[in-house]
């Protein structure tokens, strides 16, 4: 039975688990749930997933949601390539860009993309501005790595790049909106701020099967 993955248009964690199927060539139904009519709310999908998030995926009567526990499982069914890496040294250094990316960089990153996109700069300017530092300190370490590697954590393409890789891009989606102009963010120009962390954008976007992943609504 064909692995069935229900996801939305422009979330960060259901991109993570499209790029790391299209990475590994797993055959897939999509399934994408419209955020607009709540179908992530509706009663079908909440049997499946009482959280009523995406990405959710369903591989014959086996169900598992929440983005990283997905990617680690399709590595273990489908280990080539091994994206977690190929010993503990490799999957270490895996697990420590992803953990640098849940407890550092996605939390400053929130806490301006999510006022920038939903309208409530107003209500949240101080706490953006709090958080700016935060995340300029998390890109130069970023930027840093990239500078001395093609990749995050390997020599090659891991899960640490895919896990990583969509948080970037919503990031950059909020920089680039009016409501995010008067909070000085200097983000944008990115690639003049940091050339190694978009010349790492590029690779990952020039990778086969990208174009399938991207959030149809951002086209």
């Amino acid at each position: 039975m064909t692995l069935e993955v229900y996801w939305g248009s422009g979330s960060p964690p259901a991109w993570r688990v499209l790029l790391t199927l299209e990475a590994k060539k797993i055959p897939y139904v999509s399934r994408l749930l419209q955020f607009t009519k709540e179908e992530h709310k509706a009663p079908g999908f909440l049997a499946l997933n009482p959280r009523g998030k995406v990405p959710t995926i369903e591989d014959g009567d086996y169900v598992l949601a929440e983005s990283i526990a997905i990617m680690a499982y399709l590595d273990r069914k489908y280990p080539d390539p091994p994206l977690f890496g190929r010993d503990a040294k490799e999957s270490g250094r895996v697990w420590k860009a992803i953990s640098d990316l849940v407890y550092y960089l996605e939390p400053a990153g929130l806490r301006i993309v999510v006022p920038v996109l939903f309208g409530t700069v107003e209500d949240n300017t101080d706490d953006i501005r709090a958080a700016v530092p935060e995340l300029h300190e998390e890109l130069g370490l970023m930027e840093r790595r990239l500078s001395d590697s093609d990749w995050l954590a390997l020599d090659r393409l891991s899960a640490a790049d895919l896990a990583v890789y969509p948080s970037i891009e919503i990031l950059l989606r909020a920089a680039g909106k009016d409501g995010a102009r008067p909070l000085g963010l200097g983000l944008l120009p990115f690639a003049e701020r940091y050339p190694a962390i978009e010349a790492w954008r590029n690779r990952i976007r020039a990778l086969p099967g990208y174009d399938k992943t991207y959030p149809p609504h951002w086209r």
